[in-house]
């Protein structure tokens, strides 16, 4: 049975705002959901750090955009790339007033899930699905205002 010891990702984050520049700082974590059940046998599923996974585990990956500075931020843009040894688990993104696009070469283009295609080893064009996807991008359609936090979210499998 294969162990994963520890779970990163990379993220970019694009932000354009006024001529006084905000400040971004991104935060990334990796939890997992577990059962728990408690004295009275009630079962409740929390979330708890993905430290130490196998195979076919789910692993929920949060990275939060926070505003440090003085300006508004504008035209937020979040991208992550689905790491190498887990696979995007479908319509898992999600991202409050965010547009959620995706990328199945690596980061050099993206588009919505609908509308990606990659080329097999036989040179044929088929319709991508989540496990093609590499990267998950979030383009945000309002400002971040000082001291203001957004979230996002999706879900990896681990392979």
């Amino acid at each position: 049975m294969k162990t994963l010891i520890s779970i990163s990702t990379g993220v970019l984050l694009a932000v354009f705002s006024s001529q006084i520049m905000a400040r971004i700082e991104v935060a990334t974590s990796a939890e997992i959901e577990v059962t728990e059940t408690n004295a009275q046998g009630e079962q409740t599923v929390v979330r708890t750090a993905a430290t130490s996974v196998v195979p076919g585990t789910e692993v929920i990956y949060t990275i939060t955009s926070k505003n440090t500075g003085a300006a508004q931020a504008d035209h937020i843009v979040v991208t992550n790339p689905v790491p190498a040894q887990t696979v995007y688990v479908e319509d898992s993104a999600s991202g409050h007033d965010a547009a959620i696009t995706f990328s199945v070469d690596g980061g050099k283009t993206y588009d919505s899930a609908g509308k990606l295609t990659v080329t097999d080893a036989n040179e044929e064009t088929r319709a991508a699905t989540a496990e093609d996807y590499t990267h998950v991008r979030w383009t945000f359609g309002s400002s971040l205002e000082p001291g203001q936090e957004v979230p996002v979210t999706y879900r990896a499998r681990v392979k």
